[in-house]
């Protein structure tokens, strides 16, 4: 029995349930009634360590998202916050642009509200190095490896993202294509898009085909807009284009549009290879063929190893999550290979 199952059957949320369960005083009567005639119907007993360490430290985890418009953050936060609550804690989550230093903000957030701990989704490496020093909260990075930056209280979980854009421009070679242009990302090294890069050119290097970067790649922010808007240039300086890869879901998506306007097919005419996996690909028109992260792991495992350090000292852990090939619709072989 979990608070979610005390959710589900006192036909409230789990926030709700949290909150009644610590006594807050702002639940309704009738609403505090139902949820105590469960748990006294059932006999759960709170998590012990869960309640003293939240009436330890007295405030709210931090979430920090970067990027408005990223449809796997949107995701990955419900996840972490439902793990926060049946833990018996609650969690603040602040977003922030795609371009800015999440760590600067991460220390003002500090300064003013004093979390316990930090969640980060999202992050680039290079702010870390510059500025993550001054903070002394237990810390995890959710998407990006923090394993090469050495902090003892930076804890990281994500999925090996040069391993798997590879295993994604190895499909489109698998389906006989050689004009391959690569969508999105900002390529700084410290970035998960730079990695993902990575990928893609040690799969070309394997089939034996030359990578051209000017050529065959547009950065391009993770947004509908700008994958639209990045794919036309793509097209524009590289007519002969068979198949994109696309560094997320967002940007290929956004790149579809472009290709339908510009009298294109997919896959018929070009093919349009994703990243992430989020759950509107598989309703895009055609279905996306995508790498799919696992999401739900990933933010459950971070809110985990976040919780446990902050009732014991431990050192830091780097995780890995698995990932797999979704086929969809939106690759196909090229028509006029033999």
């Amino acid at each position: 029995m979990t608070i979610k199952d005390i959710a589900r059957l006192a036909g409230c949320s789990v926030a709700t349930v949290s909150r009644v369960l610590n006594q807050y005083p702002d639940v309704s009567d009738a609403t505090r009634q139902r949820v105590m005639s469960v748990v006294e119907a059932y006999h759960f007993r709170p998590n012990s360590n869960a309640r003293h360490l939240k009436q330890q430290v007295g405030q709210r985890i931090s979430v920090i998202v970067k990027g408005t418009q990223n449809m796997l953050f949107s995701e990955m936060v419900e996840k972490v916050q439902l793990r926060v609550q049946d833990r018996g804690m609650d969690a603040a989550v602040y977003y922030v642009d795609e371009d800015a230093n999440e760590v600067a903000f991460a220390l003002q957030v500090c300064r003013e509200y004093k979390p316990p701990g930090i969640l980060f989704l999202g992050g680039d490496l290079e702010h870390f190095q510059r500025d993550f020093a001054p903070i002394g909260v237990p810390c995890v990075l959710l998407t990006n490896s923090a394993q090469s930056l050495g902090f003892a209280n930076l804890s990281s979980v994500s999925t090996d993202d040069a391993v798997a854009a590879e295993k994604a421009t190895d499909y489109l070679f698998d389906h006989q294509h050689r004009e391959i242009g690569v969508l999105g990302g900002n390529w700084s090294g410290s970035q998960i898009s730079y990695r993902r890069i990575v990928g893609c050119r040690n799969s070309f290097e394997k089939h034996g085909v030359p990578f051209n970067a000017e050529r065959q790649c547009e950065p391009c922010r993770y947004a509908f807009s700008d994958a639209y808007a990045a794919t036309r240039r793509l097209l524009d300086r590289n007519p002969g284009l068979t198949a994109i890869f696309a560094l997320c879901d967002v940007i290929a998506i956004g790149a579809i549009r472009a290709l339908r306007d510009r009298g294109y097919r997919v896959p018929e005419d070009i093919s349009v290879m994703g990243f992430d996996g989020i759950p509107v690909g598989a309703y895009s028109l055609p279905r996306l063929s995508t790498i799919q992260q696992d999401t739900r792991r990933m933010a459950e495992r971070g809110a985990d190893i976040l919780l446990e350090r902050l009732e014991r000292k431990l050192p830091p852990v780097y995780e890995t999550t698995p990932f797999q090939v979704l086929s969809g619709e939106s690759v196909a072989a090229r028509r006029d290979w033999r």
